[in-house]
């Protein structure tokens, strides 16, 4: 069973960065694609950016690209999302998920995803 852990979340001011971390355990860690969602109170969880299960894809929603980077450590079994740049509406739980997978695919949907952390909170005040 693949467990996930996000770390990294907490307050920031507009224009501020924070980097979440996502520590992967129960599988080797290069079978899992791996994504980032968040979701906002009272919103759907939407997706914000994904990476292959070797790191050389990558894809981001519309609304972080240019701000937000994604990136895996396949020795420390961790992925990261690097923020920057943030706004309000950045505003949310974020999640991290895992595929198990033989592609080297980016995947974009919620529902590919089966295994996912518990979130962490990232708050951007005005």
């Amino acid at each position: 069973q693949v467990q996930l852990v996000e770390s990294g979340g907490g307050l920031v001011q507009a224009g501020g960065s924070l980097r979440l971390s996502c520590a992967a355990s129960g599988r080797t860690f290069t079978d899992l694609a791996m994504g980032w969602f968040r979701q906002a109170p009272g919103q759907e969880r939407e997706f914000a950016a994904a990476i292959s299960r070797g790191g050389g894809g990558t894809t981001y929603a519309d609304s972080v690209k240019g701000r937000f980077t994604i990136s895996r450590d396949n020795r420390k079994n961790t992925m990261y999302l690097q923020m920057n740049s943030l706004k309000p509406e950045d505003t949310a739980t974020y999640y991290c998920a895992a595929k198990v997978t033989g592609s080297g695919s980016v995947y974009r949907g919620r529902n590919e995803y089966v295994h996912w952390g518990q979130g962490t909170q990232v708050t951007v005040s005005s």
